[in-house]
C-alpha cells in the first residue's frame, strides 16, 4: 500500500525541477522553455502520448494504466509566472528581472511531473489520466484555462471529471483544505472614466475637476456594500487604479478608476454591474461631468462538485489521515480559472499546506519544497481511488 515514505523518495528530483523552473520563470502564454521542459520530462517518464501547443503553449499528455478499460480523468497544473520583481533571497531565486514565480505554480508543476514519473512506472489503475499543464492563469480573459477548454481538451480527450490543486501559505505542510460547493470567488473588473473639464490647479473655479469626483465616486462605491447588500453576502468591492494628471499643477479633463468586485452569486455579479454605474454617473452628473462604464466577468466562482470532492477527501485522507484534511475549508474571495474547467466537467480543487511562508503574489514569496511530496502524492492516491 502506498504511503508518504513512497513519495519523498521522489523530493530530491522533483525538487531539482521545481527550482529550476523557479529560477526561470516566464509570464502568461510566453512558457516556450517551461512547455518545452514539461513534455521532455514527460516523454523520459515513457508517455508517448504528448500534444503540445495547446492554448499556444498549454500540454495534454495521457497516461494509460493496466487495469483494463475506464474513464479518463484529468489532473491540472498550471505553470506562467508573475511580473514581480522577487526578493526571496533564495540561492534559486529568479534570474529573470521583473518575473517570479510568486503564486507556487512551479511548484503545482513540479507535483504533477512527479505524480507523472510516479503512475508512468507504476500504471496500477484502469483507464486514462490526461496530464493538464496550463498557461496563463494569471492573466485577465481569455486566460488559459478558458482557452483550452474552447479548443476542446475535455470534448478532445474524454475527461470526464478534472481536478485542481493549489499551495496555501499559512496552512500547515502535510494538511489539506477542500469544502463542496464555492470554494473560490467569482471576479469581476470595471472601469470607470470620469470625464470633466481641465485647467489649472489654481483656478478650481474654472474647472470641472475629476479627481474631486472620483473621489467622491470612490467613497460611494463603498456605501454601495455597506449599505445595499446583506451583510450575509460575500461580496468584495475594491477600486485598485486611479490614473490622473501627472503634474502638480494640471487638473485633468478626465480620470480614470479601476477596480474588482468578487462574490459567490450571480445576483451579486448582476447587482454590481447594474448598481456601480448608478453610483457613479449620479455623483459625476452632480458635479457637471460624465462617465464611461466597462464591466468584464472575467472568471466564475470555482464550484466543487459533490461526488468529486468526495473523491479528492478520500485521497487526501487516506494519504495524511482524516485529521489532516479540513473538509470546510474557508471560502477564499481570490479568483482561479480552473473554475472554467469545472464548469466543463465535474470536479473538485483542493488546497495543499505551504507552511508559514509569505503570502501569494508577495514578492518575498516561495514554494516550501517540503510540501512536494504530498501534492504528488495526493494525485496518485486521487487517481487510486478513482481508477483503482
Amino acid at each position: 500500500m502506498t504511503n508518504i515514505a513512497n513519495f519523498q523518495q521522489l523530493k530530491q528530483e522533483v525538487t531539482e525541477w521545481r527550482r529550476y523552473l523557479h529560477q526561470n520563470p516566464e509570464l502568461d502564454y510566453r512558457l516556450h522553455n517551461t512547455a518545452r521542459f514539461v513534455a521532455e520530462k514527460l516523454a523520459s517518464f515513457g508517455i508517448n502520448h504528448i500534444e503540445t501547443g495547446i492554448a499556444e503553449t498549454g500540454i495534454v499528455a495521457l497516461l494509460q494504466g493496466q487495469g483494463g478499460d475506464g474513464p479518463t480523468i484529468g489532473l491540472r497544473a498550471d505553470m506562467d509566472a508573475l511580473p514581480i520583481t522577487e526578493a526571496s533571497s533564495k540561492p534559486w531565486s529568479s534570474t529573470v528581472d521583473g518575473h517570479m514565480h510568486a503564486c507556487g505554480h512551479d511548484g503545482h508543476t513540479a507535483m504533477l511531473l512527479g505524480a507523472a514519473k510516479y503512475l508512468a512506472a507504476t500504471r496500477n489503475f484502469k483507464g486514462t489520466v490526461a496530464l493538464i499543464f496550463q498557461p496563463a492563469e494569471e492573466v485577465e480573459l481569455p486566460s488559459g484555462g478558458f482557452r483550452m477548454v474552447q479548443e476542446g481538451v475535455m470534448d478532445r480527450f474524454r475527461i470526464s471529471q478534472v481536478y485542481g490543486m493549489h499551495i496555501e501559505p499559512g496552512m500547515d505542510i502535510g494538511k489539506f483544505g477542500i469544502r463542496s460547493g464555492p470554494v473560490m470567488g467569482a471576479q469581476d473588473d470595471f472601469d470607470i472614466v470620469i470625464k470633466g473639464k481641465g485647467g489649472h490647479a489654481a483656478s478650481p473655479q474654472e474647472t470641472v475637476d475629476p479627481v474631486t469626483i472620483a473621489a467622491q465616486i470612490i467613497l460611494g462605491l463603498q456605501t454601495l456594500i455597506s449599505r445595499k447588500t446583506d451583510p450575509l453576502d460575500s461580496i468584495v468591492l475594491s477600486v485598485t487604479k486611479l490614473k490622473a494628471a501627472q503634474a502638480y499643477n494640471i487638473i485633468p479633463d478626465q480620470v480614470e478608476i479601476s477596480g474588482t468586485v468578487r462574490t459567490l452569486k450571480s445576483s451579486l455579479q448582476d447587482f454590481a454591474e447594474r448598481e456601480i454605474p448608478k453610483i457613479a454617473e449620479g455623483i459625476a452628473r452632480g458635479f457637471g461631468a460624465e462617465i464611461e462604464f466597462k464591466y468584464l466577468r472575467s472568471v466564475p466562482v470555482t464550484y466543487n462538485h459533490s461526488e468529486e470532492t468526495r473523491h479528492a477527501v478520500a485521497a487526501a485522507q487516506s494519504l495524511v489521515g482524516s485529521s489532516a484534511v479540513d473538509e470546510a475549508v474557508r471560502i477564499q474571495m481570490g479568483a482561479e480559472d480552473f473554475s472554467y474547467m469545472l464548469q466543463a466537467r465535474p470536479g473538485s480543487f483542493i488546497f495543499v499546506g505551504n507552511g508559514p511562508t509569505a503570502a501569494c503574489h508577495n514578492p518575498a514569496f516561495d514554494f516550501d519544497d517540503e510540501a512536494l511530496p504530498y501534492g504528488i502524492g495526493y494525485w496518485v492516491k486521487l487517481v487510486e481511488t478513482i481508477l483503482g
